[in-house]
C-alpha cells in the first residue's frame, strides 16, 4: 500500500508568525495520523523559521507513527537526529533565502561528508534517505553510500509551465524510478503535490513506495480539518496507484 507522511512544518509556520503558542504541529500531526498518515514529516531548518527543537521531541515522543526528520547536512541538526533517533533521516540541501528546498541533494558531489553523516546517524538505527533529483549519477551515489532510500523531487513535474515540459519531466521521473527500483533502495517522492496532480503522479508512478505532502494538506485542513485533509489525499494516492 502506498504510504503517505504528512508534512506538518506549515503548521508550526502560522504559530511562528505570531509568536504564540498555537496552533500546535503536534496536535496537527495527531489528527493526521487519525486522518490515515502513516508517518509524520517536519524539517528542522537551521534557521528554525518553522519547526523548532523542542518540537522535534514531543512529535518524537507523542505520534504513535514513523517520524520523517528532513535535515541538512549540518553538525548542529546531525546532533539532534542523533539525539532523538528519529525512524527516518531525509537529507536534504538548504539554503537560508529560499521559501522552499529548491531542488534536490548534490549527494554525488559531497560523498566523503555524507559518508561520515550516514554512518554516524545510521548507527543509531535511523533509516537514511536522500531527496534528489531524478538523475541516474545521484541514485548510484546513493547506493554508494548505502542509503536506505531516495526521495525524488517532483517539483519541476509540478510547477511545468505546460504540458510539453510536463510530459518532458514524467519521462524523467519514470526513466529514474525505473532505475532506482533495480538499486533495491525504496523509491519515495515529493514536493510540489496537491490535490490536483497528486493522483496522476501516484498513476504513472506505480514503484514508488512512499510520498511525503505538506503545503497543499495544511492548506487544504485550514478548509476542512486536518483528518479530512488527509483522508482525502489517502484517497487520491490509493485509488490511483491501485493500492
Amino acid at each position: 500500500m502506498t504510504r503517505l507522511g504528512v508534512n506538518v512544518d506549515h503548521v508550526a509556520t502560522i504559530r511562528q508568525a505570531r509568536g504564540s503558542s498555537y496552533p500546535d504541529p503536534v496536535e496537527a500531526a495527531l489528527a493526521a495520523v487519525a486522518g490515515g498518515a502513516d508517518q509524520i514529516t517536519i524539517h528542522l531548518r537551521e534557521d528554525r523559521r518553522h519547526i523548532v527543537d523542542a518540537d522535534v521531541k514531543r512529535m518524537k515522543d507523542s505520534i504513535g507513527v514513523p517520524l520523517n526528520l528532513e535535515m541538512a547536512a549540518a553538525e548542529e541538526i546531525i546532533a539532534v537526529a542523533c539525539g532523538i533517533v528519529p525512524e527516518t533521516a531525509t537529507i536534504v540541501p538548504e539554503k537560508r533565502q529560499e521559501l522552499t528546498t529548491e531542488g534536490g541533494l548534490d549527494v554525488s558531489g559531497n560523498l566523503e561528508a555524507l559518508r561520515r553523516l550516514v554512518a554516524r546517524i545510521g548507527e543509531r538505527g535511523t533509516r537514511v534517505s536522500f531527496f534528489i533529483d531524478p538523475d541516474e549519477a545521484q541514485i548510484e551515489a546513493s547506493l554508494e553510500l548505502s542509503a536506505d532510500a531516495v526521495e525524488f523531487h517532483t517539483g519541476a513535474f509540478c510547477n511545468a509551465c505546460d504540458e510539453a515540459a510536463a510530459a518532458a519531466e514524467m519521462a524523467r521521473l519514470k526513466r529514474a524510478v525505473r532505475f532506482a527500483k533495480k538499486t533495491g533502495m525504496m523509491i519515495c517522492a515529493g514536493h510540489g503535490l496537491n490535490y490536483g496532480n497528486a493522483a496522476a503522479v501516484a498513476r504513472s508512478l506505480p514503484e514508488v513506495a512512499e510520498y511525503n505532502i505538506g503545503h497543499a494538506i495544511v492548506a487544504r485542513s485550514i478548509l476542512v480539518g486536518m483528518e479530512a485533509a488527509v483522508r482525502e489525499m489517502k484517497w487520491l494516492l490509493s485509488e490511483s496507484s491501485g493500492t
